[in-house]
């Protein structure tokens, strides 16, 4: 069949990125008798044709050739196949309901996999251990008969013979039942007879459990957690060189280890090693080391250690708000002996302490329990998490700054910069978390960072959290920008991180050269960079007196955002509401008008003018834009605009929990002119769970503090 893919018109078609001509080239390389060539179409496939996710046109029109790659036991790498199909099966069947105008074609695709339902049921008893593995999760996906799917994934528990596939086939029958409800009393009753089987292995009894409480999450009681821990507990760990294979790098004693039974005669699947991976290829030359560090990070946190993670990822996920429960097994999993559940836990502990308010100290400090000089590899994901927690990582402190020091003894005092890349990272990352504590412990690395130029941008992102080292690091921080190409790859990114840096560190002697770079960029015409330059001399107040001269050659510049900016600097250098506020009422009607807004705010009632276009732009669609000009308008109106500025802001508040420290801070400001906001700030404050997902501890920790501050002051 894959000789008639030409007969298709592939170039009517499309996928992620145009027209879809390649397809039919990457449809036949898969089948190639060399491995890369094989790999590299299947990587092409994966980006474009099935880009996260998404199925086109094109998508469903590969299902056919894909199908017969599959069925051909001639064809190098089945399994690949196989569980290609299986992906694209699973997102086509979970939104084939969804209407599209244009683009996705879920709807054709599921009808094509639902139709080829016997092909899994086939490639599930194949005699390839691989292809049977891709193949059971289908099982549960497209046999729409739910007597029929069940007895088939009975049947391939008992066919089953590895750990690794039974698990499998527990999962795929969670997600028949999750799918079918006609088969959901069938799954539970099962889930239960495995999880009690004594003779069964422990880790499949741990899956019973866990999927048993994802299908019937309402009949969860107050054992499921020590009965999962129990369980966890009996999974021993046995070295995968005692089972003839090898390690794949360097790494805690027993990493790569998979668990089996309390007699060590079962094996549970394949883990990956709890030890660095390969080191990734080295970065392009014009590639920003900000953007090269991200996609490593990218791949790290796709990164699993344990066969034992997704189902613990499950359990919290069915545990949900309680936190109690979470906590509990999470200690666990952080004591465990096996280093991939203990490292795969750390990232579990960071999504429960990002999610969820209150006391989490116990728990950081076995978190930090990972800062093992002689475990880098585990120690860098420890650091990461604890320096993204913001201030409620205070508790582990003189545990991060111990670390630090011992690296520093262990491996001298240019520590930051050693050529050992396991032992630079977890450095690195326990210096920054440091430094956003405000701790002047981390001070000597980050000199050694701007001093050598090692990673010296991740210095540069934490040391505005020193102010107390001002005279140490301004001078070096404004030699790194004076050398910036602002045309440069990334510059955007190192020149706003700069002037940031020094905005916040507030040393009068960091204008000069934040005045040059703003003149560079503006002849540049690059007008975010000279934004961000400007907002940073605003913060210096009339301290930034020396740069008027050029503040105010920018104020007509072209980019909305320039003049914004220049307009602020202006009035926080010199106070000439004369000359700044008409400024800043042009830029209402603006792409800026939030930022205008929040300048004629501060300076208050003297922009009084402005007061009937603040009010205006109160009736807009756009949430963010209401909250901007109510701010605005209470600080230049004061008690008058009161009922509606806290109207306006609740209202928004309610709409977008992203603006809720804007109006928090206002309503905080407004004192008892916004009692009546009291009710729902308090309802605010008493929620079990943080904002959004990009909201952030840090950001959450304020709300409640000024919160706090607020109810406490109206009484």
């Amino acid at each position: 069949m894959i000789n008639e893919l030409d007969v298709i018109d592939w170039s009517s078609m499309t996928h992620a990125y145009g027209p879809a001509d390649e397809v039919p080239v990457w449809l036949k390389a898969m089948a190639s008798t060399d491995a890369v060539v094989r790999e590299d179409a299947l990587s092409r496939f994966y980006s474009a044709v099935h880009h996260q996710g998404d199925v086109y046109t094109s998508t469903t029109a590969s299902l056919p050739f894909l199908f017969a790659l599959a069925d051909d036991p001639v064809t190098p790498d089945r399994a690949s196949i196989v569980e290609l199909l299986v992906s694209i099966g699973s997102h086509a069947v979970e939104r084939c309901e969804d209407v599209y105008v244009d683009g996705p074609d879920y709807a054709g695709s599921a009808v094509v996999v639902r139709e080829r339902a016997d092909s899994f049921v086939a490639y599930a008893s194949d005699d390839d251990p691989p292809v049977r593995r891709a193949a059971l999760e289908g099982l549960g996906l497209f046999i729409d008969d739910a007597g029929r799917a069940a007895a088939l994934l009975r049947d391939r528990m008992s066919a089953e013979g590895g750990v690794r596939e039974r698990l499998l086939v527990v999962e795929a029958m969670a997600t028949l039942a999750l799918r079918v409800p006609d088969a959901r009393d069938t799954a539970k009753a099962w889930f239960g007879v495995l999880a009690g089987d004594t003779e069964n292995d422990p880790a499949v009894r741990l899956a019973a459990l866990v999927q048993r409480a994802r299908c019937a999450p309402e009949h969860m009681d107050a054992d499921l957690v020590p009965a999962a821990i129990g369980l966890l507990r009996r999974i021993t760990f046995v070295p995968p060189r005692a089972q003839g294979r090898e390690t794949t790098g360097p790494g805690p004693a027993g990493s790569g280890s998979e668990p089996g039974s309390g007699a060590g005669d079962r094996q549970c699947p394949d883990a990956v090693p709890a030890s660095a991976p390969a080191q990734p290829a080295a970065a392009a030359p014009d590639v920003p080391p900000q953007i090269a560090a991200a996609f490593e990070d990218l791949a790290r946190s796709n990164s699993v250690h344990s066969p034992a993670t997704s189902l613990l990822r499950t359990l919290h996920e069915v545990l949900d708000s309680r936190v109690p429960e979470r906590t509990e097994l999470l200690t666990e999993q952080l004591g465990s002996p096996d280093p991939g559940i203990r490292h795969d836990a750390i990232r579990m502990a960071k999504g429960l302490m990002t999610s969820w308010r209150g006391d989490h100290s116990a728990l950081l400090v076995r978190v930090a329990d990972g800062l093992v000089p002689g475990d880098p590899y585990t120690a860098a994901e420890v650091a990461e998490t604890l320096g993204s927690l913001a201030s409620i990582a205070e508790p582990v402190r003189e545990r991060l700054a111990a670390y630090v020091a011992a690296q520093r003894t262990a491996y001298g005092p240019e520590v930051w910069a050693t050529p050992n890349p396991q032992v630079r990272r977890a450095h690195q990352q326990a210096v920054m978390a440091l430094a956003r504590l405000g701790d002047r412990r981390a001070l000597p690395s980050l000199l050694t960072a701007l001093d050598q130029g090692v990673d010296s941008w991740r210095a540069v992102q934490v040391a505005g959290s020193l102010p107390e080292a001002a005279k140490e690091l301004v001078p070096r921080l404004c030699r790194e920008l004076r050398r910036v190409e602002l045309s440069a790859p990334g510059h955007d990114m190192g020149t706003s991180a700069l002037a940031s840096a020094l905005g916040r560190l507030g040393d009068p002697a960091a204008v000069p050269v934040l005045a040059e770079t703003v003149t560079a960029a503006v002849a540049d015409g690059q007008w975010p960079i000279a934004a961000t330059v400007l907002n940073a001399l605003a913060a210096f107040g009339p301290a930034a007196a020396p740069a008027l001269e050029v503040v105010r050659a920018v104020t007509g510049a072209v980019g909305p955002e320039v003049r914004v900016a220049a307009a602020a600097a202006l009035w926080a250098v010199e106070g000439s509401t004369e000359e700044v506020v008409p400024l800043l009422e042009d830029l209402l009607d603006s792409s800026r008008r939030h930022e205008a807004a929040d300048a004629l705010g501060r300076i208050g009632p003297p922009a009084s003018r402005v007061l009937p276009r603040l009010r205006k732009m109160l009736t807009a669609d756009y949430e963010w834009t209401r909250v901007h000009a109510a701010t605005a308008l209470w600080d230049i109106g004061g008690p008058d605009e009161s009922a509606l500025v806290v109207r306006t802001l609740l209202d928004a508040w309610q709409e977008n929990g992203a603006t809720a420290n804007h109006a928090m801070a206002c309503l905080d400001r407004m004192g008892t002119a916004a009692a009546s906001a009291a009710p729902f700030v308090r309802a605010q404050l008493a929620l079990a769970r943080r904002g959004d997902w990009f909201f952030g501890v840090g950001k959450d920790e304020e709300l409640q503090r000024v919160g706090r501050a607020f109810l406490v002051r109206l009484g």
